[in-house]
């Protein structure tokens, strides 16, 4: 594995490379793994917005009002709003992803660690790479002397076209929408059937399992209402013959939400799996409803993710 430092749309980066795999880091764009290119197919599986030179944001950041492609870390929460803890507030897509991360070599890879200017928690982020997986190890410290309930989320846009479907473990079969008002899902609570449902719109049977072209001109994110059964997930790209695996601790890590955007969200068109460690984006009611995780007080979270490549 070799790393190398360079820029990325104007932006420092760290890259890391194997035989098969090239996968960019933008430290001080929080953290983000800007690209995650599969040599064997000659393919890029994060959306790239445009080739323009990206603007680093801020604290507290809009995060629609930037670039927002690539793989992004959503932390401690997803939706602006307070902490059930003291009530501060968490901003649009959590605090880290506007957050400049130190980033450090190690023997196997590369350390990067962020702490929180309001909340009392240090995030910790190991990346190296096996022969055809990046392999993501996580520790969130917690500094209080309060538990600290979170959301983390594995918020990478991937690129996509109509014959891309996804797959999830055996018994994941009801999905609740999150979206206030879709076209197809209807409203925010609405549960549906997955992978087979009906359209709120047209009523006629819709597959959630695979994605609309860009002329559909819609968005749709829900959440399986399950705990995963297995800690896994996957993307299949049939054109190139490629598939995209998530694997995580699913005691951990046991919620799964999917986000597409058929040029409904600023034109873009992207979906992700987002493994994640809540529910309904919003910590503060995941935390009432208990389909959050917690960080014991002046103790540590720790979980694991692999994005594997592979052929169909």
């Amino acid at each position: 594995m070799m790393i190398i430092y360079s820029t990325f749309k104007g932006i420092d980066a760290v890259i890391i490379e194997n035989n098969h795999i090239r996968c960019t880091i933008l430290p001080e764009y929080g953290g983000k793994m800007a690209s995650l290119f599969d040599k064997q197919a000659g393919y890029e599986w994060l959306y790239q917005l445009s080739e323009d030179e990206m603007q680093i944001p801020t604290y507290g950041a809009d995060f629609s009002a930037f670039d927002s492609s690539g793989f992004d870390e959503m932390f401690p929460g997803i939706d602006k709003g307070p902490h059930p803890n003291d009530y501060d507030f968490i901003p649009d897509h959590g605090e880290v992803w506007a957050m400049p991360w130190k980033c450090s070599e190690e023997n196997y890879g590369l350390k990067l660690e962020v702490s929180s200017p309001v909340f009392p928690y240090r995030l910790v982020k190991h990346i190296h790479l096996e022969e055809n997986s990046v392999e993501l190890s996580y520790e969130a410290i917690n500094q209080s002397d309060k538990n600290f309930s979170f959301i983390w989320a594995a918020h990478a846009l991937l690129n996509m076209n109509s014959s891309t479907y996804i797959r999830v473990p055996e018994g994941m079969n009801e999905v609740i929408n999150v979206e206030k008002e879709t076209e197809h899902l209807g409203k925010w609570g609405d549960c549906h059937s997955f992978p087979i449902t009906r359209s709120k719109k047209t009523k006629q049977p819709i597959d959630l399992s695979a994605m609309e072209s860009p002329e559909a001109d819609n968005i749709e994110k829900f959440y399986f209402k399950e705990p995963l059964s297995n800690g896994w997930c996957q993307t299949v790209q049939p054109d190139v013959g490629r598939t995209l695996t998530y694997k995580f601790p699913a005691d951990k890590v046991p919620y799964l939400g999917v986000w597409k955007t058929h040029s409904g969200y600023r034109g873009d068109y992207n979906f992700a799996l987002e493994p994640c460690t809540g529910m309904y984006d919003d910590v503060y009611v995941a935390d009432k409803i208990d389909k959050v995780s917690r960080i014991p007080a002046q103790r540590s979270y720790c979980w694991e993710l692999t994005m594997e490549l592979g052929g169909i």
